[in-house]
């Protein structure tokens, strides 16, 4: 990304921490209070990126440190990767048939009776609209305009 990109998906993210800090007021239920609270860490997080790659892009751009360059690409590489992750995040680990919900301990998905072996892996289950409230249209505007995924999904 280039400096001017990178100031403008600022504006942006900044831009939607404050529509989702004030819509947080009209919030009706402290489920959904905790919604609009991961969803401003989340772009907490994700600005706070953009502004190390603007830093490490002035370094670039000085020649005051030499490892910049790099830094700057696995910077990039990173936030091309990034999604925000309002409730359950699962890992699968498909070679020992083990998975971990938000980063807890792994749990074995095997197991076997008389009639065999079985592997159950939970799945991941997206909340309705109606569930979101008002924050769904914010979600699609933050992943329309920034690129960014906003997953808003249990896991069952």
């Amino acid at each position: 990304m280039t400096s001017d990109q990178n100031l403008m998906l600022y504006t942006k993210l900044a831009g939607f921490r404050l529509v989702v800090l004030a819509n947080r007021f009209g919030c009706d239920s402290d489920f959904s209070r905790e919604l609009h609270d991961r969803l401003v860490e989340g772009l907490d997080a994700a600005i706070a990126r953009v502004q190390m790659m603007m830093a490490l892009e002035r370094l670039v751009l000085t020649g005051e440190d030499e490892f910049a360059e790099f830094r700057l690409e696995g910077e990039n590489e990173i936030f091309g990767r990034y999604a925000i992750n309002l409730l359950d995040d699962l890992k699968i680990d498909f070679d020992t048939h083990e998975y971990r919900i938000n980063g807890g301990g792994w749990i074995n998905a095997l197991s076997a009776d008389d009639s065999g072996v079985e592997v159950q892996f939970p799945t991941l289950v997206g909340l309705t609209d109606e569930k979101l409230g008002p924050l769904a249209s914010i979600i699609e505007d933050i992943t329309l305009e920034t690129g960014m995924p906003v997953h808003a999904v249990r896991a069952v």
